[in-house]
């Protein structure tokens, strides 16, 4: 029987560093060696768990209610469970709000966290902790998802070949694109450069006109003359560079990625939606304004042709007042907030299986935080971080379970609980990065992908 001592060493460890000793190596190489082999199996553990390519994440800006969707509590009192009702799903003994039939059928390709926890229930705090895995501090921004997996991908030079594809899109999309735009929460890249900052296509997917931002010329503007100005842009950091050796001056980013984009028909063509048959933009949802079912489109679109990040921004989850809009906002409205995600989340998680690619494409729908346990005076919820819900599905996640659990009213979470650092140190091990990979500050400063003490939900990777 090995005994443990207090300090974690048992009896064989200490006799091998004393053995060590003799040798040279005292107890601090000792330390530094385990640090070491720690990190080596850690890094082998993220490389056979690497399953995703590229992630879709679904953001409801706003704080979705769990109660009303993935942790429904039928058996509470009615100011506890709300108005709406649950469903079956597909898994024995698993319910859901009513409002997600679709979802309910496809439960067996979907992992539900039930206990997911922060202390942080105000938008821009609970929008950078889930979003980065890091709790705000007035120190440092830290960088989204998918700036941190740019910033990675270019530095291993995995880029490139993980967006391996006939379309010659590949090398010119951003490596994180925000459809339609991103969370005015948070900056996006933090302490990355810029070139890794979300590119926000604009405007309304589900419109007929729906156009890019800045895809086409402006007035008077044409490749040209936009050629031109990029040299000039080129031969002005050359002629800085020339003259101080220290100055730290880079070209535009935006500009180059602007003029790749306006110069690619390629490019412009992975956006056009009016190429995907009708049948299918109606699978995924079309109609009065809500745009997540053709942004979800526009994902698979952008994954499809190699795009490792996309972020899908749907607001109006913060429900403070009647939480019953969420099914409908009045008499016959079939695309409030729910019905809206429940087609759009289906369908994607059902397109990307039909066409082969879920096994690679990680899809996770979350908000920054959860909603109240009870209904307020106004029939609504308000911020409630202490327990919420979190839905995975595809690149590498074991579908069909439910992980953890809320108490018996949806208030705290209940066992297997999971820190939005936990999740970010998953997300990043099903996409082939290293949570203890550090990047680094302008000025120097190592910063791990994933805050020390993360821990990786193993259970939810298949």
């Amino acid at each position: 029987m090995k005994t443990k001592r207090c300090d974690g060493f048992n009896r064989r460890d200490v006799v091998r560093v004393g053995g060590l000793s003799a040798l040279g190596i005292g107890l601090g190489n000792w330390f530094a060696i385990q640090r070491s082999l720690a990190a080596e199996t850690l890094a082998a553990e993220t490389l056979s768990a690497a399953k995703a390519k590229s992630c879709i994440l679904i953001w409801l800006d706003g704080g979705p209610s769990h109660l009303e969707s993935f942790d429904p509590k039928p058996d509470a009192p009615e100011e506890v469970r709300g108005p709406l009702s649950t469903i079956a799903t597909n898994l024995a003994g698993v319910r859901i709000g009513e409002c997600l039939p679709q979802t309910a059928q496809m439960m067996d390709k979907i992992a539900v966290v039930r206990s997911m926890t922060s202390p942080l229930g105000e938008h821009n705090f609970g929008t950078h902790y889930l979003m980065t895995g890091y709790k705000p501090t007035a120190a440092l921004a830290y960088p989204t998802f998918g700036s941190t997996l740019a910033s990675v991908r270019a530095v291993q030079g995995t880029a490139a070949q993980d967006r391996a594809t006939p379309d010659l899109a590949a090398a010119i999309l951003p490596p994180s694109i925000a459809v339609p735009r991103f969370t005015g929460n948070i900056s996006g890249n933090g302490f990355l450069p810029s070139a890794t900052a979300p590119f926000e296509v604009g405007g309304n997917p589900d419109k007929p006109d729906f156009q890019v931002r800045d895809l086409d010329f402006y007035q008077g503007l044409d490749l040209q003359r936009l050629d031109r100005r990029r040299q000039v842009v080129a031969a002005l950091d050359r002629f800085s560079r020339t003259k101080d050796a220290s100055a730290d001056t880079t070209s535009d980013p935006d500009l180059e990625r602007a003029y790749n984009l306006i110069a690619s028909p390629e490019a412009k063509r992975a956006f056009d939606l009016s190429r995907e048959p009708d049948h299918v933009r109606n699978r995924y949802g079309r109609g009065a304004g809500n745009s997540i079912g053709q942004s979800c489109l526009l994902a698979r679109r952008l994954v499809q042709r190699g795009v490792p990040f996309v972020t899908v921004f749907n607001n109006g989850w913060d429900t403070h007042k009647d939480i019953r809009n969420l099914k409908s906002r009045y008499p016959g409205d079939h695309h409030a907030n729910l019905p809206s995600l429940d087609r759009a989340f289906a369908a994607l998680v059902g397109d990307l299986s039909d066409r082969g690619m879920l096994d690679e494409t990680l899809v996770v729908v979350m908000g920054e935080f959860g909603r109240t346990p009870k209904i307020n005076a106004t029939g609504g919820r308000d911020h409630w971080p202490n327990a919420f819900s979190v839905a995975l599905a595809g690149g590498g996640i074991r579908g069909g379970q439910v992980y953890g659990s809320s108490d018996a009213m949806g208030e705290y979470a209940k066992d297997k609980a999971v820190t939005p650092s936990d999740l970010a140190a998953t997300i990043y091990t099903l996409l082939g990065v290293d949570p203890s990979l550090e990047l680094h500050t302008r000025d120097g400063r190592p910063v791990r992908v994933s805050p020390d003490g993360a821990r990786i939900v193993k259970e939810l990777i298949a």
